[in-house]
């Protein structure tokens, strides 16, 4: 799915919060007033899932092959969209597609017929700017597990990297990992903009309601920018 370009870049956060949008393979969007809501609907039948296996221990990166905020500094990034995501912890190592809001206000979901894809909402910021960064993916599809299958299993300090056009990395930790209810989904605590570089990702949780056709949560990673590296 290729997205319609913007004519002008926004600033962090400011275009995530307009128009509204609904449940069917969608991500609402309310106005600044309202906040976000995003529910998120599989087209899928419930995935059989387990926790995962714990990864093999990760080769330590060489001497200044990433940088650190000093304690006194802010680390962020300029905008460059992201190109792929590696979460080792669940084995997720997927591209990204741009995700935006159609011709109805309605944010359009990844493509349902690819497993291995996650979105990011391209009017926000990207991954390692300064803001929050919204980034969303099947748990399943009606082809079987999806990329977000084992999302609810992260734990914190789980490491989220993420690939940028601009050839940088940005490693994000894993702060909480929280399911909530689509009926009572928290706008503010989720979408709200921050002073410093963060990610959300978010699938879909909890019970599955087959008449629905929809779970009836929502899982949300909170990762907060913790290393900036070359690829």
């Amino acid at each position: 799915m290729a997205a319609p370009q913007t004519t002008e870049t926004p600033s962090p956060g400011a275009a995530s919060r307009t128009g509204s949008l609904g449940r069917a393979l969608f991500w609402p969007l309310a106005t600044a007033g309202l906040g976000m809501t995003l529910i998120y609907h599989s087209i899928g039948s419930p995935a059989d899932d387990k926790a995962p296996a714990p990864p093999p221990a990760a080769a330590s990166p060489s001497a200044g092959a990433s940088a650190k905020a000093a304690p006194s500094e802010q680390l962020s990034l300029p905008r460059s969209v992201p190109t792929r995501l590696r979460i080792p912890a669940i084995a997720v190592d997927a591209p990204f597609t741009p995700l935006s809001i159609g011709p109805s206000g309605r944010l359009d979901a990844p493509p349902p017929n690819d497993k291995n894809l996650v979105g990011w909402f391209k009017d926000g910021a990207t991954p390692g700017e300064l803001g929050t960064s919204i980034v969303a993916g099947h748990v399943d599809t009606t082809t079987g597990p999806a990329v977000f299958l084992q999302l609810r299993f992260l734990k914190p300090g789980a490491t989220v990297d993420i690939t940028r056009a601009d050839g940088s990395v940005a490693t994000f930790a894993v702060d909480t990992v929280e399911t909530f209810s689509k009926a009572d989904f928290p706008d503010d605590k989720v979408y709200a903009d921050t002073p410093d570089a963060q990610v959300r990702l978010i699938t879909c949780g909890g019970a599955y309601d087959r008449k629905a056709k929809d779970y009836e949560d929502n899982v949300v990673v909170f990762a907060h920018l913790d290393s900036v590296k070359k690829g």
